[in-house]
């Protein structure tokens, strides 16, 4: 708020963000700045910043007065996504009621023209929330969890996050109820009929498949009143949900190519655009390029790894995070299996990263406190020209060997064989970077200085299989 605003209220004037993080490289007493500050406000103008003394740094951003926003209503609600969950009703049932969830498009059009509408004469169906036979079903956002109307019952309102117990068991739950009417002759209390065709539309992957629905034995769920004991449902069913992508999308790729090598700095550009540089890197390099080429990933994220020193008592690597979509995952995690590295693995830095219980090949990292959010892409600093800069995050990760001798880091030992990224598996490139694995050429330790120089070791392309 301005000082107009406020009465000259300093306090209410500014904000402040405090920044935590880990230096490398750079000795006491000097203080490491960024290269510049600014504002991403749209309609703000800011000039390169000054300097005030040795540690602070100043910039003075003003009202854009030739700005103009052109934000349409669409545009808003584009922006805006989240899981979709959906089945198909058999009986010609509809929703009058939920809680913890609530559908895409609340409409009563169907009952009003439909044979509900006879049955039921004296029922307002203006407080019905829907009556598609399809019905697409959205997780509550997190602080409508204690909101007695929407929400208010336990385990409900995770935004569409649902986390493994490995990081937090009472997030890895997520439930939703509703209130179905049903029509006869199906009336009768025990006459219960499954829907069926139930279908899950992610942000990461578009193609769940829902196998058929089994009985169980009745669930037990959580009493909401708060006290210590378990409520029985009086049926369960249960759908196994596994991830996918069309065996071939369209004629122009195919999802069984490998991955194409690319240059280093393809790495911060759209994979839709990357096409023509990985054809110019093959040729420049002598390089089989596959084709068709591979399937896009359609989510949006990639995640690079570096290999940043490998020394005698242990060595080093960072992981790059970047979101190219426009959904921002809260809560993220990354799971990495390495061949033989896990048992030397000592920090995350920037991260919440373990070695997973259980498990002597898996290190499981997610956000710290503060930093859970990945955020979307957003345009650049003049959007008119610059390309669209991803969300990233990023952390070194520092590994001993006293317990893992005869690591061969850039050989290969180094590098993960499997990842995962909010539990889905990343397509990973068939060979090791040409300069970090070309026998006989130059030594060990030669070859490894200059595939860090040349930047050769950071290609990892997050495609969802």
């Amino acid at each position: 708020m301005s000082a107009i605003e406020t009465a000259g209220d300093l306090p209410q004037m500014e904000a402040k963000i405090d920044l935590v993080g880990t230096v490398f490289g750079v000795e006491s007493p000097l203080v490491p700045m960024p290269k510049t500050i600014s504002l991403l406000n749209d309609g703000f103008s800011c000039p390169s910043p000054t300097m005030q003394g040795d540690s602070t740094m100043y910039v003075c951003c003003v009202k854009d007065p030739n700005f103009r926003t052109n934000v349409t209503e669409e545009e808003i609600f584009n922006r805006k996504k989240a899981d979709l969950l959906s089945w198909r009703w058999m009986r010609q049932e509809f929703i009058t009621t939920m809680k913890g969830a609530y559908p895409s498009i609340m409409e009563s059009r169907d009952c009003l023209f439909g044979p509900q509408e006879i049955y039921f004469k004296d029922m307002d169906f203006a407080n019905v929330l829907n009556c598609q036979r399809n019905p697409t079903i959205v997780d509550l956002p997190l602080e409508k969890t204690n909101d007695s109307t929407p929400g208010g019952i336990p385990f409900c309102c995770r935004n569409g996050t649902i986390l493994p117990p490995s990081m937090d068991p009472s997030r890895s739950t997520s439930i939703f109820q509703l209130t179905v009417q049903k029509m006869p002759p199906y009336l009768n209390k025990t006459d219960l009929a499954v829907p069926q065709n139930f279908q899950i539309k992610g942000t990461l992957n578009q193609h769940f498949k829902c196998e058929s629905p089994r009985g169980v034995s009745p669930s037990l769920f959580p009493d909401s009143s708060g006290l210590p004991i378990n409520k029985t449902a009086v049926a369960s069913w249960q759908r196994s949900i596994t991830n996918g992508c069309p065996r071939n999308p369209s004629n122009t790729c195919s999802t069984n190519s490998p991955a194409r090598l690319l240059p280093a700095y393809a790495l911060l550009v759209l994979f839709d655009n990357r096409t023509q540089m990985a054809e110019q890197w093959a040729d420049l390099k002598h390089l089989p390029i596959s084709e068709p080429a591979p399937c896009s990933d359609n989510c949006g994220v990639s995640i690079n790894w570096h290999i940043n020193s490998d020394y005698a008592k242990g060595w080093s690597a960072r992981i790059k995070l970047f979101n190219w979509g426009e959904t921002n995952f809260v809560d993220w995690f990354v799971a990495l299996q390495f061949r033989k590295a896990v048992p030397g693995f000592e920090k995350t830095y920037s991260f919440n990263g373990t070695a997973l219980n259980g498990s002597d090949n898996t290190i499981f990292m997610h956000g710290l406190e503060g930093l859970n959010y990945l955020v979307g892409e957003v345009d650049g600093s003049r959007p008119e020209k610059d390309p669209r800069v991803p969300g990233k995050q990023q952390s070194v990760i520092s590994f001993s060997k006293k317990k893992t001798p005869g690591l061969y880091i850039v050989e290969g030992d180094g590098y993960p064989i499997k990842v995962f990224f909010n539990g889905e598996e990343c397509s990973l490139p068939g060979i090791l970077p040409s300069q970090a694995t070309a026998p006989g050429t130059w030594n060990r330790e030669e070859r490894i200085k200059k595939a860090v120089k040349e930047n050769l070791m950071d290609y990892m392309r997050s495609e969802i299989q």
